[in-house]
């Protein structure tokens, strides 16, 4: 697939045993509007400056930097230069890293937390495991090879984790209030009125309130909550249409414009690499 500019493209793959996703992309302007993933995101910036907002911080990562992020991490994506950017990221379910990391380390299922305390690291073995696990998913050799180059990642991650610097958000009463109501109702036309009668506070204090303990504004969050709930019945197979209506997008080219904006790719296209089923084929 291809982006704004014409020299961008966009490559997708999935592995359906470990559910992992991996991407390879070049962007040469605006990548990715702020998003979050319900994933562990583990990258590679491969050529020019790849440019991104996380942890409410500027983010210059050049090739060879390798890129980490804990699942509901907020972040956004551009080219730091004219030249533009490739880079290469994988996408792993947390249960399923839980689990590989807890096999490696022979520790019980809870206790292997990968942490993250720096979003950007150099960190050769890992950089060049990662771009492996990539052409593995995207082109594999084999079943056992593919499993391979994914256990190298989970055995370089787990050897250097880490305590994760995501500390617990000291939010206001009512911003936790609002977020727990949105988490709840994300598939409801839900208001700002509506919370504010439901919470007792005006709206203009429900907005102010939560933009300052999460960095970004009530109408955002819904809709990345919105946007990672999609996700997830996409890639079980679910129609776009179907999708938007449970998910509380207006219609599907109102699901479709916010999906590209933050994944870079159609919702349809998404579900099609995941099952590989047909656009016009009900699941």
């Amino acid at each position: 697939m291809t982006g704004a500019d014409s020299r961008d493209w966009f490559r997708f793959a999935r592995d359906r045993i470990s559910g992992t996703e991996a991407i390879r992309a070049a962007f040469h302007s605006h990548a990715y509007d702020p998003h979050f993933h319900d994933q562990v995101l583990v990258g590679v910036t491969e050529r020019g400056l790849q440019q991104f907002r996380c942890r409410r911080q500027l983010v210059r990562s050049t090739p060879g930097r390798v890129i980490l992020m804990e699942p509901g991490e907020t972040h956004d994506g551009e080219a730091g230069a004219s030249g533009g950017f490739v880079y290469a990221m994988l996408y792993f379910d947390p249960a399923w890293l839980r689990d590989a990391a807890a096999l490696h380390a022979d520790v019980s299922d809870g206790a292997a937390v990968l942490g993250f305390p720096a979003t950007l690291t150099a960190d050769p073995a890992l950089a060049r495991a990662i771009l492996a696990a990539w052409q593995q998913i995207a082109a594999p050799d084999s079943r056992m090879a593919r499993e391979a180059a994914l256990d190298h990642v989970v055995a370089l991650l787990w050897r250097r984790r880490g305590e994760s610097r995501i500390l617990p958000v000291q939010a206001p009463h009512l911003a936790k209030q609002a977020r727990a109501m949105m988490d709840d109702a994300f598939g409801t036309d839900l208001g700002l009125q509506m919370m504010a009668d439901e919470l007792g506070a005006d709206r203009f204090r429900i907005s102010r309130s939560f933009k300052a303990a999460y960095g970004m504004a009530p109408h955002a969050y819904l809709v990345q909550r919105r946007l990672s709930h999609a996700r997830r019945m996409l890639a079980g197979g679910a129609m776009p249409a179907t999708v938007a209506a449970a998910t509380g997008f207006a219609d599907q080219s109102h699901l479709g414009r916010w999906f590209r904006r933050a994944y870079g790719m159609t919702p349809a296209a998404y579900r099609r690499l995941c099952t590989n089923l047909p656009d016009n084929v009900p699941a």
